[in-house]
């Protein structure tokens, strides 16, 4: 999954996507005008109270309480009029609410309050009943069945059957649906070659509903880490009906039917997302918050504000800057969770200058001082990273590293200036390269520092391009006016594929455009592998090839950082970035 800073997995938006829809300007993206709004109209209300029936001594006392009580209500979340919401910073505006068209972290968790799958993700990454109540697996390991609850029902009321996952997943894997993310499903009987258009029928797609209640899969091969990879948002259900009706608008609040633990009840552009209590969840009476609120506060330094201001009860991230002093000061509210993450340079190999030119790619990679990064700018909550997958996530797997990842910063960037030069550069003919990042503040230092290291090291001369995090996305899909960009990837379920086969030739989400067929032949090899070291072996050598054709430049991995209130509890992110609201209580404050 993508992430808006440059800390998370960054992926893509289908042009046709969901977009955000009109909605009433509740608030500003600062949180003033609502602010201004509510304290303006509880003064009027004293106001008019005192004028009618109070003298005026107590007209002022009744006014000077109606002031504090106003600025109290600003900054209280949790039981005014009686509601329990839970106010939420969540990066930036969601790219679609539409599950088969999203890909970022931030519009994922949204969908987990909206939607449910099949299964969920405990915080250790481990699955567990979601929709359905149980599964079996042959003992070839290619046929699942899953039994779903008893009395399932969409928001509407109307009953959720097997059915509904049928036509969701042949949804994803249709080519009408341009979802960049349907490789995901690659291991299923006939997707890829329905995804690529050698099978024109989605209805071949290895999925059938048996009954009503009964789902079964069937695979091309042992796929061991299925049951963790149906909790993402592309096997989600969605209902049909509603689709064809309003088609991309049916994600719009009014029109969006859904199955989770919460409803879609407004989205604002750029403002905030309101979910309500679903009454209709099969669980409802065991989701003790009423409402939340998503508010996409690109910027960690506003967020940390509006926190501190009572505005919000958890943070997606903290700044940077201010996480280790944050660490000391904050107590029990500074949390941390292990992530299964991976930020990196991506270079575009299909245009000049690094088409063809790996000792170009590898020069600015080697240049780059991740210990300095990881150490000195982003401090609390990252380490080095000189591989793709990251050490966390698979236990059976040893993630790789770049074969000079021993050497030291001076004898790196020694070499970098040879094969700088041999790539047909140097001081009387300097590379010229547009880095493109998100507007995020941190994401800027970390582009600064780099160019900084490039400009030192070989001369480089970098103009950083900043964009509006869609924007980004889209321009790194397109592969037209990419040269160097920012990027990040959470992993969908523990295992190392969820990095590799990003890179896998036409993977929607190759934002590079790497094309091996040697690296291609063993991700194959891989997924037809029964015996795990040696699947583990095969996908070690994957990788290693992924890094020494210095497709991208891997800078770091990080701890997910964020602050939460004291009287929020059991709000758990797990390693892959889920997120359920539904599982966390708010204590009376």
């Amino acid at each position: 999954m993508s992430s808006p800073f440059w800390r998370r997995r960054n992926g893509g938006v289908s042009a046709t996507s969901g977009s955000s829809p009109p909605g009433n300007s509740a608030l500003r993206r600062d949180g003033t005008s609502c602010i201004h709004r509510h304290i303006h109209l509880k003064i009027m209300e004293v106001r008019c109270l005192a004028g009618r029936f109070l003298p005026m001594p107590m007209k002022r006392a009744v006014l000077a309480m109606g002031v504090i009580l106003a600025f109290l209500s600003v900054g209280s979340s949790s039981y005014a009029g009686g509601e329990v919401v839970l106010r939420r910073g969540n990066a930036a505006e969601p790219e679609s609410l539409d599950p088969a068209r999203s890909d970022t972290v931030n519009a994922g968790r949204i969908q987990d309050d909206l939607f449910e799958g099949l299964v969920v993700l405990d915080p250790e990454d481990r699955p567990l009943p979601g929709a359905a109540e149980s599964w079996t697996v042959s003992a070839d390991g290619l046929t699942y069945s899953f039994t779903l609850r008893a009395g399932l029902s969409w928001s509407d009321g109307s009953p959720l059957t097997a059915e509904d996952f049928v036509y969701s997943f042949r949804r994803v894997v249709d080519p009408a649906t341009a979802s960049s993310y349907a490789y995901i499903f690659f291991a299923f009987q006939n997707a890829e070659e329905i995804v690529q258009g050698k099978i024109k029928d989605p209805s071949r797609l290895g999925v059938e509903a048996v009954d009503p209640r009964t789902l079964r899969i069937h695979l091309k091969r042992p796929t061991p880490y299925l049951l963790a990879e149906l909790a993402h948002a592309k096997f989600m259900p969605v209902k049909k009906a509603n689709v064809e009706k309003f088609g991309a608008a049916f994600t719009q609040p009014g029109n969006l039917v859904s199955n989770g633990a919460f409803i879609l009840e407004e989205w604002t552009p750029q403002a905030r997302v309101v979910l309500a209590k679903n009454p209709k969840y099969w669980d409802a009476a065991n989701v003790h918050i009423d409402k939340v609120i998503f508010y996409p506060i690109t910027s960690p330094n506003e967020e940390l504000n509006r926190y501190r201001a009572g505005e919000l009860d958890i943070t997606y991230a903290v700044p940077n800057a201010q996480a280790e002093s944050l660490r000391k000061t904050a107590g029990e509210e500074f949390r941390s969770n292990v992530q299964f993450e991976s930020s990196y340079l991506g270079f575009n190999l299909t245009k000049p200058p690094f088409a063809g030119n790996p000792k170009l790619r590898q020069a600015l990679s080697m240049t780059i001082d991740r210990e300095m990064l990881a150490e000195k700018l982003l401090k609390v909550g990252s380490i080095p990273a000189y591989g793709i997958v990251p050490p966390v996530g698979d236990p059976a797997y040893k993630a790789q590293r770049v074969s000079w990842a021993s050497l030291s910063q001076a004898e790196r960037v020694a070499k970098a200036k040879i094969l700088y030069a041999e790539a047909g550069y140097g001081p009387d003919h300097p590379l010229s390269v547009e880095l493109r990042l998100t507007t995020s503040e941190d994401a800027r230092k970390v582009a600064i520092a780099i160019a900084s290291m490039w400009q030192t090291a070989l001369g480089v001369k970098t103009s950083l391009v900043t964009e509006e995090f869609k924007m980004l996305v889209a321009h790194r899909h397109e592969k037209q006016v990419t040269q160097v960009f920012a990027d990040a990837w959470v992993g969908d379920y523990p295992d190392a594929t969820t990095f590799l086969d990003l890179f896998t030739t036409g993977s929607g989400e190759n934002d590079p455009g790497y094309a091996n067929p040697k690296f291609d032949a063993l991700i194959a090899e891989a997924g037809k592998t029964l015996d795990t070291a040696r699947r583990a072996e095969l996908l070690q050598q994957a990788e290693t090839l992924l890094l020494e054709d210095a497709a991208i430049a891997p800078t770091f991995n990080h701890v997910e950082l964020f602050l939460a209130k004291p009287y929020v509890k059991n709000y758990r992110p797990n390693p892959c970035g889920y997120t359920y609201s539904k599982a966390v209580t708010i204590l009376p404050h």
